[in-house]
């Protein structure tokens, strides 16, 4: 399995922010992080608020945790709500299921990591890490 490296997790972040610069919705925080759910990467752009970077990172935690994109989560969670409250509390609250993180895998399929947004809709989140994941030359599941 590959690992993934500071200079496709940066990369992920320059190009989602530019796709988001493209869609012209709010500011972005975006948030990359390893197999392990350790941070590579994260930024927040000029003027986004304060919760930007701890949204993002929640859904790219809940995502690599479940192993599932947090759009599957979101849905999932719609007919086990208890179930979902109960995972959250027990991730310190670190585990956020609604759409917006994408799973990061290399060529094989192996996930590597995932990539979350925050600052526009969840689909605009999600298009963001999109955008940026294949432009790291990595594929992006953010299926439902």
């Amino acid at each position: 399995m590959s690992k993934l490296t500071l200079k496709q997790a940066n990369t992920i972040i320059e190009k989602g922010l530019a796709k988001a610069r493209e869609m012209k919705i709010k500011p972005l925080g975006v948030v990359v992080l390893d197999e392990s759910g350790n941070i590579k990467s994260a930024q927040r752009e000029d003027g986004a608020s304060m919760f930007r970077l701890d949204v993002a990172k929640g859904k790219a935690w809940a995502s690599v945790a479940m192993g599932a994109s947090s759009r599957a989560l979101a849905k999932r969670a719609k007919d086990n709500p208890n179930f979902f409250v109960t995972l959250a509390a027990t991730a310190g609250g670190k585990f956020l299921p609604q759409t917006g993180g994408v799973l990061i895998k290399d060529k094989d399929g192996a996930i590597i990591g995932a990539a979350g947004a925050s600052g526009g809709t969840g689909d605009e989140d999600e298009a963001c890490c999109v955008a940026g994941i294949e432009a790291a030359g990595l594929a992006a599941d953010a299926s439902a």
